[in-house]
């Protein structure tokens, strides 16, 4: 017979931010959930992993698997739509993060005002989510580094992880701006400033 003895796992936590980070998260956390065998309602039925997927999803008392996941957007649009969609049940409300006012396209919004207002909570949330892990093997990032949240708020969350959990990996995927598909105009701006903070405080 199978061993009921749990395995130890090194989690994963997964921080999506700003409108194309918290996206891009919906899509990632849809293929871990097909990988896996994770139903829409966090249950896992029948499934031939080895229980290795718990790095990225923590057990609930009721059974069920919940993503190891912070998704944090400065207005509230983007995170109502994850909220009330299709996998809106597989997350827990309490780690999807959302402001009143944007960063507008501008890193400083994002970095220095309306970011600051959020970072606290965001860190508080972050804390019980490694309060919850066995041994924190990492963080996964996503976002954009074109628009005001992905870089600024990034940029923000990123320096607060180098001083809390120094010696931990951070892996950051970055969307950078195309040259020749473009949304706004100072995206080269925001993702310079971006740049200029991922490469002291990522992988």
């Amino acid at each position: 017979p199978k061993s009921k003895a749990k395995k130890m796992v090194r989690e994963v936590l997964t921080i999506s931010i700003g409108q194309a980070g918290v996206q891009l998260g919906d899509t990632v956390w849809r293929q871990y959930c097909g990988e896996h065998g994770v139903t829409k309602e966090g249950k896992n039925p029948d499934t031939a992993d080895d229980g290795s997927f718990r790095c990225f999803f923590e057990e609930t008392n009721g059974g069920l698997f919940v993503p190891r996941n912070i998704s944090v957007d400065l207005e509230p649009n983007v995170i109502d739509d994850v909220r009330n969609g299709d996998i809106a049940k597989l997350f827990n409300g309490d780690f999807l993060l959302s402001g009143k006012e944007d960063a507008a396209n501008n890193f400083a919004r994002g970095h220095y005002t309306v970011g600051k207002e959020i970072i606290d909570k965001v860190n508080d949330r972050l804390r019980k989510l490694v309060d919850n892990c066995d041994n924190v093997q990492g963080f996964v990032v996503n976002h954009s580094v074109g628009g005001g949240t992905g870089s600024g708020l990034g940029a923000l969350i990123l320096e607060r992880l180098a001083v809390d959990y120094r010696k931990k990996s951070k892996l950051g995927f970055e969307l950078y701006p195309s040259p020749t598909i473009s949304t706004c105009v100072v995206e080269p701006y925001n993702a310079l400033l971006a740049t200029h903070w991922l490469l002291d405080h990522t992988e």
